[in-house]
């Protein structure tokens, strides 16, 4: 959530929180926010390993009417997680990957 919050705060953009599953208090939606149907979305984690939680989430937020068109990532782990988005018509947008953050350290 620090990403997206950042993120939206940065561009002025809204923003919703999808969960792994619905809160029992407050709203007791599975996401909160704005809502997504109808419009154009971007899926945005802080770390992608396999992508099943972006898998997930993109196919909650497209069952309630959202064209999510792309992943945005800090790291991508670069195990997996690119393929598996690509699987599902999501392209993966990582700010830097562990092939990045192994040459730093080289």
């Amino acid at each position: 959530m620090p990403v997206v919050t950042a993120l939206g705060r940065h561009t002025g953009l809204p923003c919703a929180f999808v969960r792994k599953q619905a809160e029992p208090h407050g709203t007791c939606r599975p996401a909160e926010g704005v809502e997504a149907e109808g419009r154009r979305v971007p899926a945005v984690e802080g770390v992608v390993t396999s992508g099943g939680q972006i898998v997930l989430s993109t196919a909650d937020l497209r069952g309630r009417g959202a064209q999510v068109f792309a992943a945005l990532c800090v790291i991508d782990r670069e195990q997996g997680g690119a393929g598996a988005l690509a699987a599902e018509g999501i392209g993966l947008l990582p700010l830097l990957t562990a092939g990045d953050l192994r040459a730093a350290a080289a």
